[in-house]
C-alpha cells in the first residue's frame, strides 16, 4: 500500500518491480498509452456506463479490445463495476477518484486538439462538454 499525500492508502496498479521505469509519465502511459484507454474514459465521463454504450462509440472500439481495455482500466484501479442505473442485475462500469482525477488531462487533450487538428469538432455544445466534465463556465 502507498499513502498519498491526503493520507489515503491505495494500491498500487501495478508493482513497482514490474515497471520499466519509475518515471511518472511512463507508468501513466503503461495504463493509458494507447489508441483506445483514454477514449473509455471520455465516454465514461460523458455518461456512457454499459458495454454496449462503448461500442457505440464513433471511433469504433473492437469487442475484445474493449474487453482488455476495461480490464486493464480496473486492475489499475481507474473504473470499478457498479449496479446498472435501469435497476437490471446487470453491472455497469463507473469512474473511481483515480479515474475522475483524468478530467483535466481529457480537457487538455481535447483543447490541443481542437487548437492544432485541423477539422477536428467536439460532437456535443460547449456547455454540455462542460457540464460533463464538472467545468464552471
Amino acid at each position: 500500500m502507498i499513502r498519498k499525500k491526503s493520507g489515503h492508502l491505495r494500491k498500487p496498479a501495478v508493482a513497482a518491480a514490474a515497471r520499466r521505469s519509475p518515471c511518472p509519465v511512463a507508468c501513466a502511459l503503461d495504463i493509458l498509452g494507447d489508441r483506445w484507454t483514454l477514449l473509455v474514459v471520455r465516454d465514461l465521463i460523458l455518461g456512457h456506463t454499459r458495454f454496449r454504450d462503448f461500442i457505440a462509440s464513433p471511433e469504433g472500439i473492437p469487442t475484445n479490445i474493449l474487453s482488455e481495455r476495461l480490464e486493464r482500466l480496473q486492475r489499475s484501479g481507474i473504473i470499478e463495476q457498479v449496479p446498472a442505473q435501469d435497476g437490471t442485475k446487470r453491472l455497469a462500469y463507473g469512474l473511481t477518484g483515480k479515474g475522475k482525477a483524468l478530467q483535466p488531462l481529457l480537457v487538455a487533450l481535447r483543447d490541443w486538439g481542437l487548437e492544432w487538428e485541423k477539422g477536428t469538432r467536439v460532437g456535443i455544445s460547449n456547455d454540455e462538454f462542460r457540464s460533463s466534465y464538472g467545468i464552471g463556465k
